[in-house]
């Protein structure tokens, strides 16, 4: 397919964007209907939500408020009311505004404080928050803060307000492509090689937030779920691209033609890529078994971006790479390799350092990264789980500071207060129940509210002492369903969003060991399929409940202990979302299984043809750690934009996986998962042979067995037919001393990756390895303490001689 796709190039672009402008168009037609339901079935606060269905006809259209405060004399003041009444007369006039209960109005002496210095007035729209139009929500906001003068300020609150604070739809994305595209240039050095990898993530996310838009008609898709999908699928879309790209700039390096390379690159970590898509798809599928309706819409939207993503690297990117040729590499690079061939391919600098590091001091290295890890899990231990709102935006915004004038004026619980459901209770049933809660120690205020005749439902709204996040609201809630409530012997259900939202919190903690359970069983599964191993998958599972402890351990400490939130512009400190940890730990597991898939898999390639755990170990963290680190650079950009999106659950879900990821990749895959496999030794690919013979065989990075492609190289002339009877390479192999160096591994390699021969070198260090035709090959050597010795070199008719000099210090020559 990949050849199909480099060779037929025009027909893969015209699809894909034909694809793009396409859903782009269909979307536009058709709009968005995306769910905002976080209930729960089977729980006490969904059965009073639906009493109230009963109780109350729906609202026409989302109801926002607006607050005023005097600094001195009172809210009623003549001066006052008339500033205010004008203002408000202007609101209720303008077309898309239903109805504004003012507290001057015969029924709103309750909308004003008891010392007087703070009322509000509820703006109810003819549409649902998302519905509204921004310029109308503008209006009304300037029209109320219009009134304000010396000693009398003005502030709003509601949905529709918060949608006018967001920035502009798309902020985040591009800052995020824009921070990626910085790193993959310094990566690369390439103008056209960085732009692949944005290319592919913006086709990939676009095409998936516009089939979700789609599906947002057919089945529920929370608001949420397309930011959550743009935000993995950037991630997994640069990074996939990042992946074979770096093959493929290698391979034409190396002196294979374009189109060679592209294939090659794409047989191998191109399935490389494919095996992690499918492993992050089935870490989000792992949110079907929290059994949430809410979830089942992120599950769906984050998902198709992440297939549709693998489907552009490796459809598009094959397509690109045939449309740029060598102009992947960069200048410099092509008149390199013009001028003096191809380039040997050896793992150097940091990254071969910091590898040899590891192996010397594995257990340092390991206790280090351990102590750091559990020092940040630290804070996870307070997790608390709940529910953001308007009182957690940041202090300058209109929103935070009515929410904070509602507070100070009616009480903290008046931002959040419980609704008491009873169904066909008896009057006198209703007030006795009433007086208890009145009663009760945490309960400011308690009043039945007049439903519907006929109805048989009755609502008590209860104003908690404390505000909807704190603790104690949650204790009062228990309470009255504990101890108030059956004391009644009424049918009484306890609702409202603080109560919602408690519930919620509640069935994620009592179902979330089953879901970490089923995602670690099934990446368990794959690796254990894909690397023949038990230890492997072992170790991995371990690292991504490091790596997930670590995380929420940050996030705690910034969203939930405040640490640095107002300074970075996050707002005020709260309980983390009920539903993020679900949605992180999917998104974490599924990135941190690409970078173990990446890494192990080149450890067990190098495992295959040495069977040296010390050298599989050594050489698959240095040919690996750069570009796992560049794409887990790439991500943390992306990731932490995500601030920018206006959103409290986006900014959590960025900062979270930006930590996650930076941990991840910079200790976890890049020091403790190497340092804890040259400890286990070569327990690391052990494998009961009774479960070898049952488990189906998957290559992620398979050998390549086929004939290799011609390499853009010149090849010395020989005699006819010289070369189609194959050839050799000898010599010895020797210290810098002079000294013979016995039972060192030479392996002989072919242009295309694949092993063609493999000797031990005898006692007097002599060896001989077999070509089977004339051309570029590389060969490599290994022995002991030595540092590994690797060149490109070219054998023609005649055997090759050539001799190897070792050192403790590295390569000689």
């Amino acid at each position: 397919m990949a050849r199909w796709c480099y060779r037929h190039r025009l027909v893969v672009l015209v699809l894909w964007v034909g694809a793009l402008f396409g859903l782009g168009a269909a979307g536009s037609s058709a709009g968005t209907n995306y769910s905002n339901s976080f209930s729960l079935p089977d729980t006490d606060s969904t059965h009073a939500y639906d009493l109230m269905l009963k109780a109350f006809p729906e609202s026409s259209g989302d109801t926002d408020t607006v607050v005023w405060r005097v600094t001195e004399g009172s809210a009623r003041d003549a001066a006052v009311r008339e500033r205010i009444e004008l203002a408000l007369k202007e609101i209720a006039g303008m077309k898309g505004v239903g109805d504004v209960a003012s507290p001057y109005a015969p029924a709103g002496a309750a909308q004003i404080s008891k010392d007087g210095r703070i009322a509000y007035a509820q703006v109810t729209f003819a549409e649902q928050a998302n519905g509204v139009p921004k310029k109308l929500v503008e209006d009304v906001v300037d029209t109320a803060q219009d009134a304000e003068r010396a000693g009398l300020d003005v502030e709003l609150g509601g949905q529709a307000i918060t949608r006018i604070q967001e920035p502009p739809t798309g902020t985040a994305e591009m800052v995020g492509i824009a921070a990626a595209a910085v790193v993959l240039f310094l990566a690369f050095g390439s103008l056209f090689a960085m732009v692949l990898p944005l290319v592919i993530a913006i086709f990939g996310v676009g095409t998936g937030m516009l089939s979700t838009t789609l599906l947002s008609h057919v089945t529920d898709v929370p608001e949420v779920a397309p930011l959550l999908g743009s935000l993995i699928g950037l991630g997994v879309g640069i990074d996939y691209a990042l992946f074979i790209v770096t093959r493929h700039r290698k391979g034409i390096l190396r002196g294979l033609a374009p189109e060679d390379s592209a294939v090659t690159a794409l047989n191998t970590s191109g399935r490389a890529v494919l095996f992690a898509g499918g492993t992050v798809c089935i870490a989000l599928a792992g949110m079907l078994v929290m059994n949430m309706r809410f979830l089942d819409g992120v599950v769906i939207a984050t998902s198709l971006t992440v297939v549709l993503s693998v489907l552009a690297a490796i459809t598009l990117l094959p397509a690109l790479l045939g449309v740029l040729g060598k102009r992947v590499l960069s200048r410099r690079q092509r008149r390199r390799l013009a001028a003096h061939g191809p380039e040997p391919v050896e793992s150097g600098g940091a990254a071969a350092r910091w590898s040899a590091t590891v192996q010397q001091r594995p257990r340092s290295i390991a206790l280090v990264a351990v102590v750091v890890m559990a020092a940040l899990a630290i804070p996870v231990l307070s997790l608390r789980l709940g529910a953001t709102d308007q009182g957690n935006h940041k202090k300058d915004t209109t929103t935070r500071q009515a929410y904070d004038l509602l507070a100070e004026g009616f009480g903290p619980g008046f931002n959040g207060p419980l609704q008491l459901v009873a169904k066909d209770a008896e009057p006198a049933a209703i007030q006795a129940l009433v007086g208890k809660v009145r009663a009760t120690e945490g309960v400011a205020q308690a009043v039945a509210l007049p439903s519907r005749p006929g109805s048989g439902i009755t609502v008590i709204q209860v104003v908690p002492t404390t505000s909807p996040q704190s603790e104690a609201t949650d204790q009062l809630i228990d309470t009255l369903r504990g101890e108030v409530i059956p004391q009644s012997g009424e049918e009484v259900h306890v609702g409202g969003v603080t109560a919602i939202f408690k519930d919620f919190a509640a069935v994620t903690g009592d179902r979330l060991p089953y879901f970490i359970g089923t995602i670690i069983a099934l990446g368990f599964l794959l690796l254990l399929i894909a690397f023949r191993s038990l230890v492997v998958p072992l170790t991995a599972a371990l690292m991504n409940l490091i790596a997930a402890a670590a995380s929420f351990g940050v996030l705690v400490a910034i969203f939930q202990w405040g640490w640095g939130a107002e300074a970075l512009g996050l707002g005020k400190e709260g309980p983390i979302t009920a539903f993020l940890p679900v949605i992180m730990l999917s998104l974490l597991f599924g990135l941190s299984m690409d970078y173990q898939v990446f890494l192990v898999s080149r450890m067990h390639e190098e495992w295959v043809h040495t069977k040296d755990n010390a050298r599989a170990v050594r050489v698959g963290l240095a040919e690996t750690s750069r570009v796992i680190n560049c794409a887990a650079l790439i991500m943390i950009c992306v990731f932490s934009a995500f601030v920018l999106s206006g959103d409290m659950e986006g900014a959590m879900a960025g900062i979270g996986l930006a930590a996650a990821v930076a941990l991840d990749a910079f200790i976890l895959r890049t020091a403790l998962v190497p340092a804890a496999m040259h400890l286990l030794g070569k327990s690391n690919w052990w494998l009961p042979a009774g479960l070898e013979k049952r488990l189906p065989h998957l290559a992620v990075e398979p050998r390549e067995d086929a004939p290799e492609p011609a390499v853009s190289v010149p090849t010395p002339r020989t005699e006819p037919g010289a070369g189609a009877v194959g050839s050799a390479v000898h010599g010895f192999v020797r210290t810098e001393s002079g000294e013979p160096v016995g039972d060192a591994i030479l392996t002989l390699v072919s242009p295309g990756g694949r092993q063609v021969d493999r000797v031990e070198s005898l006692a007097d260090g002599s060896y001989i390895l077999s070509a089977p035709a004339g051309g570029a090959y590389l060969l490599a050597a290994t022995a002991g303490i030595h540092e590994p010795w690797v060149r490109h070199i070219m054998i023609g008719g005649d055997p090759l001689v050539h001799d190897v000099v070792l050192s403790d210090l590295g390569v000689s020559r």
